[in-house]
């Protein structure tokens, strides 16, 4: 039965079960309230404000109140609904904060931080600083997107998830529709860095791969997380050993006044999330997050496949204020993924020799850190962090033989284990002048053990068995001027060395920007990047003609860019926003194969790594235009469209300039909703649309010599035409329905997430089929749905 007609059926089934959910969480006649409570601080020093003034400006009459001598404020009674605080100060700049998503079920509390105005003899019409398009990271003047939990969970298709999420941004583009893997302005997915906490993690996904940033499914709970930063270029000099982008995650405390619950089933599993405080008298608090999922059920209602793909995870973040002594922080995530795919024992099932084939495969990925941070005086701010994390991967595949026996023919584990600890100061001189500084050393170490079938002695034999480590240093310093209330100038530099092969790279980085007016603005960013290569690719082991071991790659340099953007920003409505960027990015020092005659370069790697002979003599270029324009939540409705015209460009070790598999040339999506809202006072229950419309130029491939192929009964490239030929264009849509009802002491959320409403079959690859002797086509993911309902109390 074709994956279309499970799909209509399994619609029917799930527009069915919506109808008979819908009049259950549409009763109740009074409009429910909330609390809006939080702390303003100083946005370098994070020194608490008293006597801010706080409103709420979209309800009639506004809602205020003025901080304490501990900054903090308390709003109740605040209706359910969308609303815009302000935040007002003598001395300080007025902050407004629209989009704020106020539910029956959870309190809402924030942490406001506001920007000191200069004193300037001559006059300067300064408007109110709208932090809906202010980065997180108040250093980063260029190439930053501010990303909210709200558009995780509201973007069509996103499921919790910010890495597909982020493919609604100029500039981002999803490799595989299978897992979340993406490509930054035509860089590899290994060129991105994740981060928590101000300190890098692992690729923080279920079913996960070594070498690459992304995954299947995400680990990160969306209870968990607080407003974060998405960088794609000209990083400031705080972010290292990344080339492409950086997600600054940062996480949300527990509630620690009330203890609150957050239930949510659906296809993806079953999530438990509990937070609250530890007792009354102290002010810390806890926020922990299971999920436990199974996709079998789905996987057989629309033929995702016959593996069994289970997963499981865990994530925590325990605030834990001592007074003078500061705040501390624990926080982690760990999760556990599985799939097992077996091969049908029967040979007229076969289509091809992939056929015969069955695998184990898991991932197992875990986090755990310690923060701390104090306030030294009044101007300056110390945050220190001990993380450690581990990466598990084992695999192995079997092959049944003509009488259905199953024949071991490959088997691995590697495992990658990090240590690190970071500290950085912040220091306000002044209004005018501050200083952000910081030292970052880890250790890494890695593990690999292969087995790979050997024809010749009809057994496994092994062809890998490495454990070794390395450490890095980094260190860092930024300065910001504010030369006058509308130039700002950001300057630093980074370091960035690896001790078991001495290879070093200082780096300086520059930011500018200048507001033209109170609606527009002009930035220009350069920076000096470097990434350390996958340890696999240092560890690799090889033999050489007389069966000696060696290491060919241990000695590789790290892989660099320069990065230069220049970006025009301009509100056109205070909810109404638009942003033109264009970029170039000079690669160098890039890994490619020492044979003159080699096509190869990691800036082509998907994941994993490469253990043949490498030299640092590779290049790259990306350029490209991008624009965004942006509507905010407006009168219950808000879009995004974003545009790329782009050029990703590599030269290998035969000199030849080419395309990178990541050069599609263009991109465009288009993401957006409507909420109609019923009930007393229009405000209680609320029906969304959101949908997401991609469309894109095909990834590159290389040919395949079906002669050759023909030949050799295995698949086999055209070499010298490498990532020649373009796939056909790519285009989806998604879509996303919810119903949500607030109660006076609980939301509830029924929501179908659709992936690929469509069910186009966008073209992936082309393999050969030794058995039919043609180049056959794999296909992209087809529609999807996914069926959730959340209730928070």
């Amino acid at each position: 039965m074709s994956s279309t007609l499970h799909g209509r059926r399994f619609l029917k089934s799930v527009i069915i079960l919506m109808l008979i959910f819908a009049p259950i969480i549409t009763v109740q006649a009074q409009v429910p309230t909330q609390v809006i409570r939080g702390k303003v601080v100083d946005e370098i020093s994070k020194v608490p404000i008293p006597g801010a003034t706080v409103m709420v400006s979209s309800v009639q009459p506004a809602s205020g109140a003025v901080t304490d001598m501990e900054g903090e404020f308390r709003l109740p009674g605040i209706p359910v609904g969308n609303h815009t605080l302000r935040v007002m100060l003598l001395g300080y700049e007025e902050l407004i904060r629209p989009g704020i998503v106020v539910n029956s079920g959870k309190e809402v509390v924030l942490q406001l931080e506001v920007r000191e105005k200069l004193i300037e003899t001559r006059e300067v019409t300064i408007t109110a600083e709208l932090e809906k398009n202010k980065p997180m990271n108040e250093m980063s003047l260029v190439s930053t997107r501010t990303f909210s939990v709200e558009e995780t969970r509201k973007f069509a298709a996103a499921v919790n998830d910010p890495a597909r999420m982020v493919t609604s941004f100029a500039g981002v583009l999803g490799t595989d529709d299978g897992n979340n893997n993406i490509s930054i302005r035509g860089n590899a997915p290994a060129g991105l860095q994740w981060r928590m906490e101000g300190v890098e993690i692992p690729s923080p996904n279920h079913f996960s791969f070594p070498g690459t940033s992304g995954g299947g499914i995400s680990i990160l709970s969306a209870q968990l997380l607080y407003n974060s930063d998405f960088l794609t270029g000209a990083f400031t000099a705080e972010y290292g050993n990344a080339l492409s982008g950086v997600f600054d995650l940062k996480l949300r405390k527990g509630n620690n006044e009330k203890q609150e619950i957050t239930v949510q089933a659906g296809f993806l599993g079953l999530d438990l999330a509990v937070e609250g405080p530890f007792s009354k008298k102290y002010k810390g608090s806890y926020l922990i997050n299971y999920r436990y999922s199974t996709l079998a059920a789905i996987g057989k209602m629309i033929e995702l496949g016959d593996a069994a793909t289970n997963f499981q995870d865990l994530s925590l973040n325990l605030f834990l204020p001592a007074g003078s002594a500061g705040q501390f922080t624990v926080f982690g995530f760990g999760g556990l993924s599985s799939q097992d795919f077996e091969a049908e024992k029967d040979s007229l099932e076969w289509e091809d020799e992939g056929e015969r084939y069955s695998s184990e495969f898991r991932s197992n990925t875990g986090v755990l850190g310690t923060t701390h941070a104090l306030s030294i005086g009044k101007n300056t701010f110390l945050k220190s962090a001990l993380v450690a994390s581990l990466y598990d991967n084992k695999y192995a595949v079997y092959r049944l033989d003509d009488g259905y026996r199953s024949e071991e023919r490959e088997k691995g584990i590697s495992l990658n284990d990090r240590q690190l600890f970071s500290t950085t100061l912040h220091h306000k001189f002044n209004a005018r002048h501050s200083l952000r500084t910081g030292l970052i050393v880890s250790r890494m170490g890695f593990a690999i053990k292969q087995r790979e079938y050997d024809y010749e002695v009809d057994a496994l034999e092994k062809t890998l068995d490495v454990n070794d480590d390395a450490y890095t240093t980094q260190a860092f310093v930024t300065w910001m001027n504010r030369i006058t209330e509308r130039l700002s100038l950001q300057l630093g530099a980074h370091y960035l060395g690896i001790t078991h092969n001495r290879t070093w790279s200082v780096e300086p980085r520059a930011s500018v920007k200048y507001t033209l007016d109170e609606k527009q603005n002009l930035s220009l960013g350069y920076g000096l990047h470097s990434q350390v290569q996958a340890l696999g690719v240092y560890f690799g082991e090889v033999a050489d003609s007389t069966g000696s071991v060696y290491r060919p790659n241990e000695n590789l340099e790290l892989s660099k860019s320069h990065h230069v953007v220049l970006g025009y920003d301009r509100m056109l409505k205070p909810w109404l926003h638009v942003k033109l960027e264009t970029y170039y990015q000079h690669l160098f020092d890039i890994p490619v194969s020492t044979d003159p005659g080699e096509t190869f370069s990691i800036l082509n790697l998907r994941d994993g790594y490469y253990t043949d002979a490498l030299v640092n003599k590779g290049l790259g270029k990306n350029y490209g235009l991008e624009l965004t324009f942006e509507q905010f939540m407006r009168h219950d409705l808000y879009f995004l469209f974003s545009s790329s015209l782009y050029e990703s460009r590599y030269r290998a070790s035969d000199g030849k300039w080419r395309n990178t598999q990541f050069n599609g040339n263009y991109s465009f999506s288009f993401t957006g909703g409507r909420e109609f809202k019923t009930g007393p006072k229009m405000r209680n229950r609320i029906f969304g649309v959101n949908v997401k419309v991609i469309y894109a130029g095909g990834l590159r491939k290389t040919p395949i010599d079906l002669d050759k192929s023909l030949a050799e009964g295995t698949t086999y490239y055209f070499e010298d035409r490498a990532f020649s030929e373009r796939n056909p264009d790519y285009f989806r849509t998604d879509i996303r329905v919810s119903m949500k009802r607030n109660r006076p002491r609980a939301t509830h959320l029924l929501s179908l997430d659709i992936q690929n409403v469509t069910n186009r079959k966008n073209i992936f690859g082309e393999y050969f089929n030794p058995l039919s002797g043609k180049v056959k086509t794999y296909y992209q993911t087809p529609l999807i749905p996914v069926l959730s309902y959340r209730v928070e109390f």
